[in-house]
């Protein structure tokens, strides 16, 4: 069947996502709680950048268990056996090991729900480029269905967005995961099979192995310390490297050109986000999108290109005017804003966001009585170092039935705001009682310290 999708070409790799769920901390920082802490007017966070909590992972909470925990969701809304399961691939950019993948986790903990061995048919793998690492496990799983029709494949992001105290990026911090089920027939989305991709090696954002000498630490002659016999001490933090500038200036020229390349790829003629019904976007803040889309929208209007073009001595000046008018803030209203909605209440979750964003969109929709059917979304991928991919898919006439059961404002609406002390004290892991009792949840249960082949091993249980 032909969907108005771009030929029987397409209708014959009807591939998309037939079934998303999602896990979040249960606890949130309000914004203006932090704004008010580090002198800086609320207002500015609030409405400058649509900020308004920031989830917080609890003492129990890592990344594994918010993948766990989305992931057991998927499987009990959809009803899923392990021969359904074909594929788990995870994208991160918070992975707990150099070796061991999160993904491997995720085996371990199924088989607890499935049963012993049950899971070993099923591949397994991380996929890690900043905040584009799930979208290039969506591609890679939908290639994969394309090619084996009759399997399903789970493709889960899940991250902790950490920045240091009193950093520029401390306020967009958030954490949580999404999974989803990759089909063919899907009953959510087809996404169309051109991708277009602008990649560069750059520096913008990044986290690095970090070297400390011993005599920094105050440790002469080299001696030997927790088992490092080497002259330095490698550290590892989940706090990024990064120039808050120069990455929007990243995010604008990947997403630009990956953009015109997609346009060029499907022979588009006119302008190509007027065919969208939504823009979905990475958002490491919610108004992102709208603050770093006004180059494209200009560029791809043959008319207000004529009037604002980069050559102009004030191009920046024309473009800061033209994204504060009238018909932009329409513009951002019908195809940001239904994004925008849970990113406020959330905060950054690095790969899991353009998926956030997207599942925001579809409850908007719903919430509001809108019909998405046989709409094309456009999706705008971005990770720091860099790449951006951009491509298109078609909402399904199942849409609405699929995602009755998410709940995601609801969800949002019950999580506890914690103060601004407390805040501190779980940045600097200083609190070792959960701030909420878990329950019906994947938990972090333990870290071993004393078997040595085990060193480091995480081990996690169900809490009911």
């Amino acid at each position: 069947m032909d969907k108005n999708t771009g030929g029987s070409t397409f209708a014959a790799m009807n591939t998309g996502i037939d079934a998303i769920s999602f896990d979040i901390p249960k606890i949130q920082l309000p914004i203006k709680d932090l704004a008010v802490a580090r002198n800086i007017e609320p207002v500015k966070l609030e409405k400058g950048l649509g900020l308004l909590n920031m989830a917080m992972p609890d003492v129990h909470q890592d990344v594994i268990t918010f993948a766990a925990n989305a992931i057991t969701k998927l499987v009990q809304q959809e009803n899923l056996k392990p021969t359904d399961i074909s594929r788990i691939y995870v994208g991160t950019e918070s992975g707990l090991d150099a070796s061991k993948p999160i993904a491997s986790y995720l085996l371990a903990i199924l088989e607890t729900l499935f049963g012993e061995d049950t899971l070993t048919h099923c591949d397994a793998v991380d996929f890690t480029f900043a905040c584009i690492g799930a979208v290039d496990a969506m591609q890679n799983c939908m290639d994969f269905v394309r090619l084996n029709p009759d399997k399903k494949a789970i493709v889960v992001s899940t991250d902790i967005a950490k920045y240091d105290l009193n950093s520029t990026g401390e306020y967009t911090q958030g954490a949580g995961a999404v999974a989803m089920l990759i089909t063919a027939n899907p009953r959510i989305i087809a996404f169309k099979p051109e991708v277009a991709t602008s990649a560069k090696g750059v520096f913008d954002f990044f986290k690095p192995h970090r070297i400390v000498s011993k005599k920094a630490l105050g440790i002469t002659d080299n001696a030997a310390w927790q088992g490092v016999l080497e002259s330095e001490v490698e550290i590892f933090k989940e706090q990024p490297v990064f120039d808050g500038q120069y990455s929007n200036d990243c995010y604008v020229e990947r997403t630009v050109e990956a953009y015109e390349r997609y346009k060029a790829l499907t022979k588009t003629e006119g302008t190509l986000y007027q065919n969208w019904k939504a823009i979905i976007m990475h958002l490491p803040y919610s108004f992102q999108a709208r603050r770093m889309f006004p180059q494209i929208f200009v560029s791809d209007n043959a008319e207000l290109n004529a009037e604002i073009n980069p050559e102009m001595e004030d191009y920046g000046v024309k473009l800061k005017a033209f994204s504060k008018s009238d018909a932009y803030k329409t513009f951002v209203a019908e195809k940001f804003a239904p994004a925008e909605r849970a990113s406020s209440l959330i905060g950054n979750m690095y790969t899991g966001s353009i998926f956030m964003g997207f599942l925001s969109t579809l409850c908007d929709f719903a919430e509001k009585g809108i019909d998405a059917s046989n709409e094309t979304f456009g999706f705008l991928a971005y990770g720091s170092g860099a790449k951006s991919k951009v491509f298109e898919g078609v909402i399904q006439p199942e849409w609405k039935e699929a995602i009755k059961d998410v709940n995601l404002f609801e969800t949002l609406a019950e999580t506890k705001a914690i103060d601004i002390d407390t805040y501190h004290q779980l940045h600097k892991k200083e609190v070792k009682e959960s701030i909420v009792t878990p329950a019906n949840e994947w938990i972090l249960s333990g870290i071993e310290s004393e078997e040595i082949n085990r060193l480091g091993a995480r081990y996690y249980s169900f809490v009911k």
